[in-house]
């Protein structure tokens, strides 16, 4: 791109309120998934543009946001917004390169959330989650979107277009190299097509009002009117994708059960319950083709390589339809408290997220299980086939995407209800 272009490019978008597709209601959707942040939290706002995420991130979750990006002007315009809004003093906008974050107001731990929407591209979105994970204090959380196909089967016009602009992959490819970078996944969102319009509609009519002799400018609209034409005729075929992820704790390697540590499983359920009942219902499920999973019993090693934790999701349906139940979830007492169970669950749901798994159910801690995203199951029309606390059955969506069930669970024999 010439520094001609550059500049037209640059022209077309400056005062866009976005540069990307997004709306201040998916920035509010990831924000949730996320999960608790402190009271004010520090967060990184990278290829922050003009700054729509920024200033909502400090107006509605009383944020401290370092926003940074290279084109000044966009960093002018948010100073200028944010003064106007009186949240000069939560927001400090820096220029810098997103790929080269040195400096002391980039140290290893200093931020309690990265945000990232639509900027990841430039780093390549494996590097990005990578490279951005040394920046987050312990607990905390990146909030990464990318564009991504949303077909199995993009046609050739779409796959011509985006094959020479940026690398594609589905869903759940990113998905899993979030895992491979050494995150969780603690939620994705396909966002709506709405998001597109709020980017593309006040595109579109600056485009129609540029001056086409401008220098760069003729390069600069051919591309524009090019990629808008792609979203008109293709845009079914791809879309935008939000992923929150956390850094898995180092303290505990996960991974699925092998036949050699059925013993040391069997220990470590039978130690953790008062009864042998969730032992032997282990066991049970292993014996039960359509119950058990293969690879869906993860267990939480500790440092000298013994079993720590174990989880397990086995078959179970709401209605006619698959789902998931999450039981047991065990940790051996000597390690309770120390976060080898929480390891091991986002474990065992990242592995259920990459199979394609849509929902999973448990029956616990309401205290505990909402930290993983769970919610009443009754929300959604899914009730167990017997009494228990409203609160206590809960249900988690690994694909909102898909419709979610509503109806009666009916578990495995083996849990005997």
């Amino acid at each position: 791109m010439t520094e001609h272009t550059y500049n037209a490019f640059f022209a077309l978008h400056d005062g866009l309120p976005r540069q990307s597709p997004g709306s201040d209601s998916t920035t509010r959707r990831l924000l949730s998934l996320a999960g608790p942040l402190p009271s004010r939290p520090r967060v990184l706002d990278l290829g922050c543009g003009p700054g729509r995420a920024s200033l909502l991130l400090a107006a509605e979750a009383g944020a401290e946001v370092t926003a940074v990006d290279l084109h000044q002007p966009f960093l002018d315009e948010l100073t200028a917004a944010a003064g106007a809004r009186g949240l000069g003093e939560r927001i400090r906008a820096v220029r810098a390169d997103m790929t080269d974050l040195t400096g002391p107001e980039f140290a290893d731990g200093s931020f309690d959330l990265v945000w990232a929407e639509g900027s990841a591209y430039f780093a390549g979105f494996d590097s990005a989650v990578r490279d951005w994970q040394r920046l987050l204090a312990p607990g905390g959380s990146m909030v990464v979107t990318e564009c991504v196909w949303t077909t199995d089967s993009p046609s050739a016009g779409a796959r011509d277009f985006w094959d020479r602009n940026a690398s594609l992959r589905p869903v759940a490819g990113n998905t899993a190299a979030a895992v491979e970078a050494g995150c969780h996944v603690l939620g994705v969102l396909v966002q709506p097509d709405s998001d597109w319009d709020e980017y593309y509609v006040p595109l579109a009519g600056r485009a129609a009002t540029a001056d086409p002799s401008a220098p760069g400018m003729p390069e600069a609209l051919a591309a524009t009117h090019e990629e808008l034409e792609v979203r008109r005729l293709h845009g079914a075929e791809y879309g935008y994708a939000g992923y929150v992820l956390r850094p898995s704790d180092p303290r505990w390697r996960t991974r699925p059960e092998t036949t050699a540590d059925h013993e040391a499983v069997r220990g470590v359920v039978a130690a953790a319950f008062p009864a042998r009942d969730e032992a032997d219902l282990v066991d049970a499920l292993r014996t039960d083709p359509g119950a058990w999973l293969p690879g869906l019993s993860y267990v939480a090693e500790a440092p000298d390589g013994s079993v720590a934790a174990h989880a397990l999701l086995t078959r179970c349906r709401v209605g006619d339809a698959p789902a998931l139940a999450l039981a047991p979830v065990a940790t051996a007492p000597g390690h309770q408290r120390g976060g080898a169970g929480r390891a091991v669950v986002r474990a065992v749901l990242d592995a259920a997220r990459l199979r394609g798994e849509s929902l999973v159910l448990v029956l616990g801690h309401a205290e505990y299980y909402p930290a993983f995203g769970f919610t009443p199951a009754s929300r959604f029309g899914i009730r167990p086939g017997f009494e228990v606390p409203d609160e206590a059955m809960m249900a988690l969506v690994l694909d909102d995407s898909a419709p979610v069930p509503k109806g009666t669970i009916h578990y495995p024999e083996a849990f005997g209800v």
